[in-house]
Formats: C-alpha cells, structure tokens, sequence
C-alpha cells in the first residue's frame, strides 16, 4: 500500500504596519470583488483590537520564488463597536450570536487567488486561524458573505460553518448570507492540513 505524503502549506503571519500593506497589495491585484481595502483602512480597522493577518505562499517556476496565494484577516468582535459598520454588524447578529460573556471572531477579509483554488490553501490559514482563536479563548468565529459568492460558499460548508442568517435582498445574488462556527478543543481534532508556519 503506497502511503502518499501530505503537502505542506507556507503560511506568514503579520504583524499590524507590515500586514496591513501585503493585504492591500493582494487586494488590488487578485481579489475579484468590487470593494478592495487600502493599508489605511485596514490599519484603522485593526488599530487597538486583536486581530490576526495571515497569507499562504506557494513555490513557483523551480521551487526557489515563494508567492502570495491566498489570506485571511480576522480580528475581534464586540458587544460595544463604534465604527459604524461594525456596531451595525453586532446590531444585524445579535438575534442570532450572543455575544454577553463570550468573544466572538470575525473573518473580515480573505480570498485565494483563481488560479490556486482547491489546492487546500484556504482550509490551511483556516485551520491555523482556528488553532490561533482557540488559544486566544475565542468561542465562535463568524463570517459575512453574499449568496453570489457560490464559491466562498461552498468552501466554507467544507469547513463546517453553519448558515444563521439570511438577509434577503431584491436581487437574490445580492442576498446577504452570515455564517458561524463554534470554536472549542474539539474543532482542533478535525484538522487535517501540515502547516510551517513563520512570524513576519
């Protein structure tokens, strides 16, 4: 029986300054939706709350160049936000996330580049997330998308997010859809990607 080895996925984690500017960068340049953040915006948004940057990399050509492939950005959720698009964020979940006595995480930005989908990318900085927020004493983790992103939908079904609100809109593509999943040691034991892991 022949025993096929694992791939093991390349994941940076970033700090704020340095983060924030990888981010947009990818924004700009593979992400396919409309809305792309600056390192501005994203700085503001993380600036005084814990967050986490992570981005994949993969070999290319000989294997000697690394590239950027896909990331997600995730940072903490409270019961009291002042930004404006946060605090109506808390207002849209709070029948359906309770949030008194607990810390929820929010999957704020996060794509894989078109060409690098389906290789297991996106489960590994998922996956990394997941051990990272647990750690953290984080007990749920929530994410926001549209019903046009069948994509994005599909993948995170994959990794066990559940659907707990739809807001419907007049053209259904633009429904939006809020999932969650309750993070616990018992999550950690479903993981199955090998990971190498380096600071920035």
């Amino acid at each position: 029986m022949r025993i096929v080895k694992r791939p093991e996925y390349l994941i940076r984690e970033y700090p704020l300054q340095q983060g924030s500017l990888e981010i947009a960068y990818i924004e700009e340049y593979f992400n396919e939706f409309p809305e792309r953040k600056t390192a501005a915006e994203i700085c503001e948004r993380l600036e005084g709350r814990q967050f986490q940057i992570l981005m994949a990399e993969a070999p290319v050509d000989d294997g000697t160049t690394v590239v950027p492939v896909s990331y997600k950005v995730s940072h903490e959720l409270r019961t009291e936000e002042t930004d404006a698009k946060l605090k109506d964020l808390v207002e849209r979940l709070s029948d359906t996330i309770e949030f008194r006595d607990r810390r929820i995480l929010y999957n704020w930005l996060g794509a894989t580049r078109r060409d690098w989908r389906g290789q297991g990318h996106f489960r590994a900085l998922t996956e990394e997330q997941e051990e990272w927020a647990v750690a953290q004493g984080f007990d749920e983790v929530v994410v926001k998308t549209k019903n046009r992103y069948y994509d994005m939908r599909g993948t995170l079904d994959s990794l066990q997010f559940d659907v707990i609100k739809l807001e419907p809109a007049a053209a259904s593509l633009d429904s939006k859809v809020y999932l969650s999943k309750r993070l616990g040691p018992s999550v950690l034991d479903a993981h199955r990607s090998r990971r190498s892991v380096t600071r920035a």
